[in-house]
C-alpha cells in the first residue's frame, strides 16, 4: 500500500464529504478511493469514516488521524515546496479566491501578469461572494474585503476602499444636490444584493459627521453591482457601491459622487492565507507580488474619487 497517496485519499474524502466528490477532487477513479481508505483501515486495523447509504461521519479514531495527517502532508508538501524554490524557476499549482466583482475587474489581471514570467505555476481561481473555508475547498490564498472575523488564518492588509454614493448628471440636472444622507429619502435610489451592501437602509460613516442611517426608496433593485452602476449611469436612481465598482464611470464623468463627507471610512482589503502554505516558495512569491500591486492601487487610506 501507498501510505503517503492513501493518507492523501482520507483527507480528500474527509473534506469532500463522500468518496465520488474525493475522487473528481483527486482525479482518480472512485474504485482505486474506496481500496485506498480501506487498505488504509485495515493496516490501522480501526474504522476511520463509519459509511451508510445516506451519509459519512468521522470515527473519534478518524478525527484524530485526520489532524495526524494534515500535519504530515502539509509538512512534506512545505519541504519539497523549499527544495523546489531552491530552484530558479517556480512550479506548481496556486489555488485563489476572491469576490466576484472584486475579483473580475482587479484579481484576474493581476494574476495574467504574475503567470506570464512564471510558465510552469498553474493557477485555480474561484470567484464567489461566499467567504469560503481555505482547508475545506484547498484553497491557498483569498482576498477578503471588509473585518475579518478570528479565524486562526494569516492575514495581510493590502489596501483600502471605501463606499461610494453617486449618480448620472441627468438625474442631477435640474435637482438639489443632496447635502445630507437623508436628502436620499425622497429621491429614487437603485439598490442591490451584493458586497457590502444594506438594501434599502444605507448606513454613512465619518469622523466628522458619525453614523447616519436612511431607509432609502429602491425604485430598482437588481443583483449585481455591475448592473447597478449601469442603470444609474442611465439616469434610474442613485446607487451606491464600492469606490472600485464605480471608479471607471466616474472619471468618464457618468456619474458624479455625492455625500463624500458622510462616506469616509476605509473598508480594508486583505489577502488571507494558512500558516501551513506561508513557506510554499510559489505562494510566498504570489503573496507578495499581490501585496504590492493592491497596495499601490488601493492604498491603506482609500481615497476619494
Amino acid at each position: 500500500m501507498d501510505r503517503f497517496r492513501a493518507m492523501k485519499a482520507f483527507v480528500a474524502v474527509a473534506d469532500a464529504g463522500s468518496l465520488s466528490a474525493a475522487a473528481r477532487r483527486m482525479g482518480t477513479p472512485l474504485a482505486n478511493i474506496s481500496r485506498l481508505l480501506a487498505q488504509l483501515e485495515g493496516q490501522l486495523d480501526c474504522v476511520l469514516i463509519e459509511r451508510t447509504t445516506r451519509r459519512m461521519a468521522l470515527t473519534a479514531a478518524g478525527r484524530d488521524y485526520l489532524d495526524a495527517c494534515r500535519r504530515v502532508i502539509e509538512t512534506l508538501e512545505a519541504s519539497e515546496s523549499r527544495i523546489a524554490g531552491q530552484s530558479e524557476e517556480l512550479a506548481g499549482a496556486i489555488a485563489i479566491t476572491a469576490p466576484v466583482s472584486f475579483g473580475r475587474l482587479q484579481i484576474l489581471p493581476l494574476v495574467t501578469e504574475f503567470l506570464g514570467p512564471h510558465p510552469r505555476i498553474d493557477v485555480r481561481l474561484l470567484l464567489t461572494d461566499r467567504n469560503i473555508d481555505l482547508v475545506e475547498d484547498d484553497i491557498d490564498v483569498a482576498v477578503r474585503i471588509g473585518d475579518l472575523r478570528d479565524s486562526g488564518l494569516l492575514a495581510m492588509r493590502v489596501g483600502s476602499l471605501r463606499l461610494v454614493t453617486c449618480a448620472s448628471p441627468q438625474l442631477l440636472k435640474g435637482r438639489a444636490i443632496p447635502s445630507s444622507p437623508s436628502d436620499l429619502a425622497d429621491r429614487p435610489c437603485i439598490t442591490f444584493s451584493g458586497l457590502m451592501q444594506g438594501g434599502s437602509r444605507w448606513v454613512f460613516k465619518s469622523k466628522r459627521h458619525g453614523r447616519k442611517a436612511v431607509r432609502v426608496h429602491p425604485r430598482f433593485n437588481v443583483n449585481t453591482a455591475e448592473a447597478a452602476v449601469d442603470a444609474s449611469i442611465s439616469g434610474v436612481g442613485i446607487v451606491r457601491v464600492l469606490s472600485y465598482q464605480a471608479e471607471a464611470a466616474i472619471q468618464a464623468g457618468q456619474l458624479v459622487p455625492l455625500l463624500q463627507h458622510f462616506e469616509d471610512t476605509p473598508i480594508p482589503i486583505h489577502l488571507v492565507y494558512r500558516a501551513t502554505r506561508s513557506d510554499n516558495p510559489r505562494v510566498r512569491r504570489f503573496v507578495e507580488f499581490a501585496a504590492a500591486r493592491l497596495r499601490q492601487r488601493h492604498p491603506p487610506r482609500a481615497r476619494k474619487l
